[in-house]
């Protein structure tokens, strides 16, 4: 059994584990690692915004048209396709990519194809909106797991090899354990997102700027391998009880510090749903993280619903599950949004331009 912090980010703690050094866990889960020259990593979020049956082609095109990019020389290592409907009932097909090295990223934004594309006029007028949401975490400030080691996803794909069986897990706290950057941090949040270019509003080129210490959270489920009794009962015990809580997250987050919730299928090249979910959520600390999953209803619901699931089999599971949680700093950030409706990921809770006048005093 390991550490789920690499031996080259070790350094003296100044902040505690939850656990003591004998602590075992319950069942075994390990974590992606990557050579000790992998400093930085970038996650991209490449979104492509429409609503109504109507437009779902035009969308579709327009993705492909994003993906196509990923061949040109610095594209990512990696990348999936996935789908959702965001609580004002616009569809969101996104390309996720990924990255180990921030420059070979920096050079493939600057591309003339990709750079021309993204800054032509014809993105403010074609009836699309889009988005890209850039995340670029130094070593020390994320962390990934997975219950099986024979299948990477996200993040843990371009890092490229996995750990031994880890210790840091299965009890409250272990996420914030697993971030290196925890042995000598709190990562409290200071400052406050802000919009630095445009209004949030369709018809607007939009940049928001993160705060310090952004909680980003990528946490998914495959069922694809699952037969009989254990598929029953993830689709019909499980998954609504999880659906549940993504919805919440995303039509009442911002009261819990949750900024923004999608609960996503996974589709294949072809823009077929496979099965394979995920919700990704950004917060406004990892202690709001930990407080919702702690203690809240629809989280406690979901935790409760996986127990039963994993006593019922014996922790015999077909079931893959994972995460990657990030603590990022502002300059770890970039958002940027065009023509996208103004509730749209991180410009969700912000003023518009209008309203930021209907609520002066005496307006």
């Amino acid at each position: 059994m390991e550490s789920a912090i690499a031996e080259h980010l070790k350094c003296p703690r100044t902040r505690h584990r939850r656990v003591e050094d004998d602590y075992a866990p319950p069942y075994p889960v390990w974590s992606a690692r990557a050579p000790a020259a992998v400093r930085q990593v970038v996650m991209g979020y490449f979104g492509v915004q429409s609503r109504g049956a109507d437009m779902q082609g035009r969308a579709c095109a327009a993705l492909m048209k994003i993906a196509a990019g990923f061949a040109l020389p610095d594209g990512p290592g990696h990348h999936d396709f996935a789908h959702h409907v965001d609580a004002d009932g616009y569809d969101n097909m996104i390309a996720i990519a990924y990255w180990d090295d921030p420059a070979a990223h920096a050079r493939w934004c600057a591309t003339p194809e990709i750079d021309a594309w993204w800054r032509s006029a014809e993105r403010l007028s074609d009836g699309l909106g889009y988005f890209r949401e850039i995340v670029s975490p130094r070593a020390e400030h994320f962390e990934t797991m997975f219950n099986t080691p024979d299948r990477l996803e996200g993040v843990g794909v371009v890092m490229g090899t996995v750990s031994g069986e880890l210790q840091e897990h299965g009890y409250w706290g272990s996420m914030r354990d697993r971030i290196p950057l925890s042995q000598t941090d709190a990562m409290a949040p200071t400052g406050t997102r802000a919009v630095i270019a445009g209004a949030p509003a369709h018809g607007q080129r939009v940049r928001v700027a993160g705060h310090e210490n952004i909680a980003m959270i990528r946490s998914g489920q495959e069922w694809a391998d699952t037969t009989g009794q254990e598929r029953k009962l993830y689709l019909d015990q499980m998954e609504p009880v999880l659906r549940e809580g993504m919805d919440f997250l995303r039509d009442s987050g911002l009261g819990i510090g949750c900024y923004v919730n999608r609960y996503m299928r996974h589709l294949d090249a072809t823009g077929s749903p496979l099965e394979k979910s995920f919700g990704l959520s950004f917060w406004h600390s990892l202690a709001d993280m930990e407080r919702w999953a702690e203690s809240h209803p629809t989280h406690v619901a979901i935790f409760g619903s996986f127990m039963r699931y994993v006593q019922a089999l014996d922790f015999q599971l077909q079931l893959r599950v994972y995460h990657e949680v990030s603590v990022l700093k502002a300059d770890e950030q970039s958002y940027e949004y065009i023509n996208c409706h103004p509730r749209s990921g991180l410009m969700n809770g912000l003023h518009t331009a209008q309203e930021a006048v209907l609520e002066r005093p005496g307006a």
